[in-house]
């Protein structure tokens, strides 16, 4: 085994890495890569800390492209070997450590969810009135728990109370100028390398409260054309048993693999996820899973329609000036 990966497979790997949803695209990682070892970490220089003062969506974030990675790596003949947030004290940046390998042993679900990565997007167009099949239902499931998290469907009450949470979070920003400003500075207008451009944001909604979330802060995104949303729409939430970095960081391995799978399955995927940036409201959609843990997303599903992504920055940016 040679002691550097080629060029061509860290170009495949951190392209795979960076396709990752984040909050507002923020796109906050950095990859540094030392012989086969490729280690994730945050760049602070794109936190959120009006909207994610903890970091908790930013370590989400690193986890989603450490999946990625993962699933890239099965494509190239490798396998992957990783720690999650392995030195929070000392490192508390360094999210991920991914070891690449090649091995005989090919996890053919990773490679196949692989080839969903560049059709994976946030959709926030309205979704039909057919419910989520079962048995898709059960897939969607089964791979929150192949990373160590749990997706919970909610049903009619729980959607009630979780639309009585998105009026409770937009009036406590009323008065919070800097959570707006924030968001105006990585939502709306013309975006090529990050954010999310107004093309993104989808209609309005006819009716108030909705399962979409309407993250336009100018003037103009207010001008959006208005549609009705599905009235019973198919939510479920992602949580995981405890809250330390290294759990949020599986949360996002979690919140990609479901992601994925759905894309494969046809369903489409966006988030309602404005109660869990309040503490109190977070604590609050964890009890409609009816079981102990931590809420990190709440996911609207819907039947699929192919939209391009928003952008990403230019791979360069992401690593170190020497590396390639």
């Amino acid at each position: 085994m040679s002691e550097q990966l080629p060029t061509k497979d860290v170009q495949v790997l951190l392209t795979a890495a960076i396709a990752a949803p984040s909050m507002h695209n923020t796109q906050p990682w950095r990859f540094e890569v030392e012989g086969h070892v490729i280690d994730v970490y945050l760049d602070g220089s794109r936190a959120l800390p009006a909207e994610d003062p903890t970091g908790r969506a930013m370590r989400i974030a690193a986890g989603a492209a450490a999946f990625n990675l993962r699933c890239a790596a099965e494509t190239l003949g490798y396998g992957a070997w990783f720690g999650l947030a392995p030195y929070p004290s000392e490192e508390p940046d360094l999210l991920a450590r991914i070891v690449i390998e090649p091995t005989a042993a090919r996890n053919d679900e990773l490679a196949d969810l692989a080839r969903q990565i560049p059709y994976r997007h946030t959709d926030r167009e309205p979704s039909g009135a057919v419910p989520i099949a079962e048995n898709v239902r059960v897939a969607l499931m089964q791979a929150a728990y192949a990373e160590g998290a749990g997706l919970t469907w909610l049903g009619a009450d729980d959607l009630r109370i979780v639309l009585n949470l998105i009026v409770d979070t937009d009036l406590r920003e009323i008065h919070d100028w800097h959570r707006r400003a924030e968001r105006s500075r990585w939502v709306g207008g013309e975006r090529s390398a990050d954010g999310v451009p107004s093309s993104a944001l989808g209609p309005r909604s006819t009716s108030y409260p909705a399962a979409v979330r309407d993250m336009g802060t100018r003037p103009i995104d207010r001008l959006r054309t208005e549609r009705s949303f599905e009235e019973h729409p198919d939510l479920a939430v992602l949580s995981t048993d405890f809250d330390t970095p290294a759990d949020q960081v599986a949360a996002g391995s979690a919140l990609e693999r479901v992601l994925l799978t759905a894309t494969r399955a046809g369903v489409s995927a966006s988030f309602l996820n404005q109660p869990l940036e309040y503490d109190d409201l977070r604590r609050t959609v964890q009890r409609l899973t009816g079981r102990p843990g931590h809420a990190h997303m709440i996911i609207r599903f819907g039947q699929s329609r192919r939209h391009q992504g928003t952008a990403r920055r230019p791979l360069a940016e992401f690593l170190p000036e020497e590396q390639p």
